[in-house]
């Protein structure tokens, strides 16, 4: 097991847990080169006798605040969520599928923002362990386009249809008290706790038999990456006309000024 994957960190602690901390402080925002290396991780890990769980945190201010789009000349980093053309798949979203066929339990520990695609990755876990600052949000809406890393599959499923639906349309924000409330986490403490208590899950779990551990995942999880993986590609498909809309521009620089869009429907 390597130490670095990328800006993945990979720690091994006591009792068969595995701690990867993405390293992109403070907003740790995703690519596909950070996708890939987790990916690769977590490929590495399930052939690991260490390693029955895996805590995923981040080093900084936001567990993941999505893609950057915050300036004019990110906008090229941005068009890493539309693939080259709407009949290809789109790259970075056939790395988080991948994620989603791995073995091994993955406990999430989510401080300050889990945004858009960082949302994404958060809902990939097995649980979710939040705290007083964390937020989740589902805002492509108010960038121009819609949702992806399969998240029209994975949040319906952690926390029901209407509520999914209401945070999609919305594109509003939700605090870790609400998240606990809704389902979409798991555990809920201090920020200061926050990988304590991840940590603690994970170790609760590793306890158990390895491989009735993943044998009861598979069964759980059997047809996730399946769904996944439909998911994604009408997501792209989405995704990929809209980032060329004029409101995709509009909402990029609306969010970045930190006020409504002013959309034409063009």
């Amino acid at each position: 097991m390597k130490e670095q994957y990328g800006d993945i960190k990979v720690t091994q602690l006591p009792g068969f847990v595995v701690q990867c901390e993405i390293d992109r402080p403070p907003n740790n925002f995703f690519d596909l080169a950070l996708i890939r290396d987790m990916a690769d991780c977590f490929d590495e890990l399930d052939e690991a006798a260490n390693c029955r769980t895996i805590v995923l945190c981040s080093n900084g201010k936001h567990f993941c605040a999505g893609a950057n789009f915050g300036t004019a000349d990110q906008k090229a980093e941005g068009d890493v969520l539309a693939a080259e053309s709407a009949d290809q798949r789109n790259p970075i979203y056939q790395e988080a599928v991948r994620l989603f066929g791995n073995k091994k339990p993955v406990i999430a520990a989510v401080q300050g923002a889990a945004v858009g695609g960082g949302l994404g990755v958060a809902m990939m876990a097995d649980f979710r362990v939040v705290c007083e600052n964390t937020r989740f949000t589902a805002n492509f809406v108010k960038l121009g386009f819609t949702p992806g890393f399969g998240l029209t599959h994975t949040l319906p499923r952690a926390i029901g249809i209407q509520k999914s639906h209401l945070l999609f349309y919305t594109g509003r924000r939700i605090n870790g008290e609400t998240a606990l409330e809704w389902g979409a986490a798991d555990v809920y403490c201090t920020a200061d706790e926050l990988r304590e208590k991840a940590v603690e899950l994970a170790t609760e779990i590793a306890e158990n038999a390895p491989l009735a551990l993943i044998s009861l995942r598979q069964q759980l999880r059997g047809e996730l990456q399946e769904a996944v993986q439909r998911a994604t590609d009408v997501e792209g498909r989405e995704q990929f006309w809209l980032t060329q809309t004029e409101d995709h521009f509009e909402g990029i620089k609306a969010v970045a000024e930190r006020r409504a869009g002013n959309f034409s429907g063009k």
